[in-house]
């Protein structure tokens, strides 16, 4: 059967219904006419005559499904299939409704349809000026004797479906008294008149914060999740709470809308951080179970670490958090309860069993398959073998980095990303809390800018093609299975200060276009017993979201060898550094060790490292290759610059060289001497005695050589520039 033929007669259902409705009014108007004298029907209702009365009851057009069988409100979709049989009856199936409850709702929905109606209430009730139905109005029409009028008073109650699902809005006429029962009129609550009229849409007071999940394809992970975990909840017979365990919050919504979709039923969002800001919880708490109800779908509650006790929370928060337990042990049917971390069974009750299942982040291959169906065609010519191998990115996380670099690409004019998009994208939704706890460096070095043996050059380059070729080696090579801890990668770069260890993590960083992060060892290291755990745990908390190279400059001081214990704060060292160790197996991201010694390392890190790589104080050939490269293309170099006598005659690490460049471009900026200003030898010599000054090292006149006249005059010229010494 077609959508459109249920809804035509799901319609024609509720129209018939609502004339034999209109039948028991006519009847009780016969009563009236039989037993009200002439006089008191003249006045009835004031100004409505039974004339006027009779001619609206006999009219022939009144609820004729013909009139109302072309009206289409539904969704495209046949959520679930239960509109194959009337909405009326699904709404009296699922709340529980007595025949003496449906007809109220009717009765109620009459006039929402047929203004008319509230004539023949005013009339039935005596007074033109009471337009609605009252209960005492429901209880006479439908309830023929005393005890029958007696038992359905209780329909009216809290807890009764009537009002516990907030199907009808009691309300007073009068607001200066305190009217009984019989007295207050109802109204039909305009959700339950769009179900009933075919509306598919969640309740307009709901849509701020719920919303029908849309089916996505999964991934086959996610797939096998839940056709295993359909088979568990299949054969139950009572509700239950699923409780969904793990950061990646779109991997645990497409689980259970793949679930919900094998059981043949839409699911419900609910977003909990916009409803704890809700007024009036228990009524919203309320419509969210009706809406559950009416749509047969279950409810899927976002981040439950929002109702767990907070400091500052605002002060109905406790009482909000108090409806919502006893809301989820009362709740029918299936729900989800979505957390980061697992939670004690709060949520178990005799008669609402729960199961927990944690879902990790997505795999290398889930990620690739990620990326390949939500960029299409676009994903054609992409690396994305290595773009997952490098950012371990949650399915969110994925969705948001593609819209952004499509971004990006419009903005350029374009209409397909590139993988430098995708790759700043990645970057740029990846967690960044580390800011707080490192300091981030921009990686600009590549690998024309360092000077190393071809044996370490080679291991740097290694370093990079692991990463890269993870997902390879891990999933489709099945070493995952093999591996257990440690799948991360971890490096040591051993050597003097100034032989480029900085430089070759950043040029690892931007080989991979990956962010670096230099931890501050004085914002971690702390005198006080367990401050430098905690400090550690967090960082490797933060960078285990951020996609991210953590780089431990002077690492020997944190890292160092465990020793004897002689006292407490020796034992307390070797606990950190044990506890150190076991982080360092199981984080999985890159991390860089660097020391000026490494005999100041303990044995059992350098274990568990995947490469030890040594940076040796450069060679005459190697310092003159620095030489060249401490210059910019663009700098102006004068002719009698002699660089090879700078790499033989002075013994310094690349580190001096840079510094000694740097230096002697901007003496060479502030002299006025020459038309053309350029670096000359007079600079570099000048840069070269003031490095040696700052580190504290003499150099004799024979170590200038033939350059040594040059400090003289650059200094003479100096002072003349500055007055200091007479012209």
């Amino acid at each position: 059967m077609k959508v459109s033929e249920l809804q035509r007669n799901s319609l024609e259902y509720l129209l018939s219904e609502l004339r034999r409705i209109t039948g028991i009014i006519s009847r009780r108007m016969q009563e009236i006419a039989a037993t009200a004298s002439r006089e008191d029907d003249e006045f009835r209702g004031l100004y409505i005559s039974e004339e006027e009365i009779n001619q609206l009851l006999n009219d022939p057009a009144l609820f004729l499904a013909s009139d109302y069988g072309q009206v289409q409100h539904l969704d495209p979709a046949d959520r679930g299939g239960f509109l194959a049989t009337s909405r009326l009856q699904h709404l009296r199936q699922t709340c529980g409704l007595s025949p003496f409850e449906l007809d109220v709702v009717l009765i109620a929905l009459a006039p929402e349809l047929e203004l008319r109606y509230e004539k023949l209430f005013a009339y039935l009730q005596d007074d033109v000026t009471r337009r609605r139905p009252t209960v005492d109005l429901a209880l006479n029409l439908l309830c023929p004797g005393l005890a029958g009028q007696l038992a359905a008073r209780r329909c009216f109650d809290p807890d009764a479906p009537l009002l516990r699902y907030r199907l009808l809005e009691l309300s007073e006429e009068n607001q200066s008294k305190q009217p009984g029962l019989l007295s207050r009129s109802f109204k039909l609550d305009e959700g339950i008149i769009a179900f009933l009229l075919g509306e598919a849409r969640l309740d307009a007071r709901l849509r701020l914060f719920a919303t029908f999940a849309q089916a996505q394809e999964n991934s086959p992970r996610l797939s096998s999740q839940a056709e295993d975990y359909t088979e568990r909840l299949a054969g139950q017979d009572t509700a239950y709470a699923c409780v969904l365990v793990g950061p990646d919050e779109i991997s645990k919504q497409n689980l259970a809308v793949e679930v919900c979709r094998r059981l043949q039923q839409p699911l419900i969002i609910v977003d909990t951080a916009l409803l704890a800001g809700q007024n009036r919880p228990e009524t919203l708490l309320r419509l969210l179970e009706r809406e559950s109800l009416l749509h047969s779908a279950p409810l899927f509650w976002s981040a439950y670490e929002n109702w767990l006790p907070r400091e500052g929370e605002p002060a109905n928060a406790a009482e909000f958090r108090r409806l919502f337990a006893r809301f989820l042990t009362e709740e029918a049917g299936v729900s989800f309860v979505s957390a980061v971390q697992a939670l004690p069974p709060l949520l178990i009750s005799p008669i609402r069993p729960e199961f927990q299942l944690a879902l990790d982040l997505p795999g290398y291959r889930e990620r690739q398959h990620l990326w390949e169906m939500q960029l299409g065609q676009a994903a054609l010519g992409l690396d994305l073998e290595g773009l997952s191998s490098r950012f371990r990115l949650n399915s969110g996380q994925i969705l948001a980095a593609i819209v952004t670099a499509r971004h990006a690409a419009t903005w350029r004019g374009e209409i397909t990303p590139t993988l430098e998009d995708l790759e700043a994208a990645c970057r740029r939704h990846s967690n960044q809390r580390l800011n707080n706890l490192a300091r981030k460096i921009t990686a600009r070095y590549r690998w024309d800018d360092i000077v190393l043996p071809t044996d370490q050059a080679a291991m740097l380059s290694e370093i990079v093609e692991q990463v890269r070729h993870r997902a390879m080696v891990y999933e489709k090579w099945g070493y995952d299975r093999k591996i257990s801890l440690g799948k991360g990668l971890n490096a040591v770069f051993a050597g003097q200060s100034g032989t480029g260890k900085t430089m070759a993590a950043e040029i690892i960083a931007g080989e991979l276009r990956m962010d670096l992060y230099k931890i501050d060892l004085s914002n971690v290291v702390s005198k006080y017993i367990g401050e430098t755990e905690k400090n550690l745990e967090r960082i490797f908390t933060e960078a285990g979201e951020s996609n991210a190279i953590l780089f431990f400059d002077e690492a020997d001081s944190i890292f160092g060898k465990r020793s004897e214990v002689k006292d407490a704060h020796d034992r307390y060292a070797n606990i950190e550094t044990g506890y150190l160790l076991q982080k360092m197996e199981e984080y999985e991201g890159i991390v860089i060790l660097a020391t000026n010694l490494r005999k100041n390392l303990d044995d059992a890190f350098i274990r568990r490292m995947h490469f030890m790589i040594e940076f040796p104080f450069p060679e005459e050939d190697d310092r003159y290759q620095i030489w060249r490269r401490a210059f910019p293309d663009e700098t102006p170099i004068a002719a009698d610059v002699d660089l090879r006598f700078m790499a033989h005659q002075f013994k310094i690490a690349g580190g001096n060289i840079k510094n000694i460049g740097l230096a002697s471009a901007f003496l060479a900026a502030a002299d006025f001497s020459e038309e053309t200003q350029q670096v000359a030898m007079r600079h570099i010599i000048r840069a070269t005695r003031r490095e040696f000054q700052k580190i504290g090292k003499l150099v004799t006149e024979s170590e200038f050589g033939p350059y040594y006249q040059l400090v003289k005059l650059t200094e003479f010229k100096a002072s003349r520039l500055n007055g200091s010494m007479p012209k």
